[in-house]
């Protein structure tokens, strides 16, 4: 089975990596041809919860073949178009397109670029921080869903085969919108609040104001998925949200990540996502709004700030 990984962040590199160490064809396809040369040099270096090890994944940038059986994209939510509209005359008709973003949005990109039949949506609770180009600290485990489900002999099926093999915790769902709209909430909850404090997840919980805005986000996100009728993946989302605060406690968020690096966020995609649909069914989302006017404020004065 033949995997190519869009995009060499912490995420790309953990799927990259695992997936290589456990005996799969795996190609990561970068952007940058210096930070290419430096991951085929060096190789993939993880640190963490999984082991210390390196995977030697051979790193391409703009020369794709074709015969893969999937393309896993692990770019930003901002740069999902950009990147399919690149594969799309880049892979075989055959090959299936997986989106393991944070955010939504992401799939109708997908959709509408390769067609809904080549496309699956994914959900990871892992958690991966880069440390420097390449090198990456496995911060945190938890489950990977992929889905629709479809045929148990269908792309679905064996994408999930594939992961458990290589140590994932994966599985596959039929509801795709309502794994997406679970992540988000979890996303929304905690993302934004650790770019704008740059605390690690496992604080968010513990400070009280930053606990008090995650329940209020966490609330507005909760009441505009109901007034959508999707079916969350879990029973109270505060509590979901808390657990993974926990599960992932030393993990640096990837827009906590994006901040100290001085990158664009993809606070569009998740609280700002969520303040878009709640203006399109009259639902007042303050918190999401706030937080999203916060963190673009961050980013327009990455130069300015002390």
């Amino acid at each position: 089975m033949r995997f190519l990984i869009v995009g060499p962040g912490a995420m790309g590199c953990l799927f990259a990596a695992r997936l290589k160490m456990a005996g799969f064809d795996v190609t990561l396809l970068d952007y940058n041809r210096e930070r290419a040369e430096t991951l085929n040099r060096q190789g993939i270096i993880v640190e963490g919860v999984s082991g210390n090890y390196t995977a030697m994944v051979p790193v391409i940038v703009y020369e794709v073949g074709d015969g893969f059986d999937f393309a896993l994209l692990c770019v930003k939510s901002n740069k999902t178009r950009t990147a399919a509209e690149f594969l799309k005359t880049k892979l075989s008709p055959e090959t299936i397109v997986v989106s393991a973003q944070n955010g939504i949005g992401n799939l109708e990109i997908l959709e509408e670029i390769f067609a809904k039949e080549r496309v699956l949506g994914g959900i990871t609770a892992e958690g991966a921080t880069a440390l420097e180009w390449g090198r990456i600290r496995h911060a945190g485990v938890g489950a990977t869903v992929i889905g629709a489900k479809g045929d148990a002999k269908g792309p679905a099926e064996k994408l999930v085969s594939a992961l458990n093999k290589a140590g994932f915790k994966a599985e596959t769902a039929d509801d795709v919108e309502g794994l997406l709209w679970g992540k988000l909430i979890v996303n929304a909850g905690i993302n934004a609040l650790t770019a704008i404090t740059r605390l690690k997840n496992g604080k968010i919980p513990d400070v009280k104001g930053t606990r008090l805005i995650m329940e209020e986000v966490v609330r507005e996100a909760e009441a505009v998925a109901a007034a959508k009728n999707i079916k969350l993946p879990y029973e109270d989302p505060l509590v979901r949200v808390k657990d993974v605060c926990r599960n992932t406690s030393g993990n640096i968020a990837s827009m906590l990540q994006d901040v100290l690096n001085k990158r664009e966020t993809e606070i569009d995609f998740i609280n700002g996502a969520i303040v878009i649909e709640g203006e399109m069914l009259g639902i007042p989302t303050p918190a999401n709004r706030i937080l999203t006017y916060l963190v673009k404020a961050i980013e327009e004065s990455y130069q300015e700030r002390l």
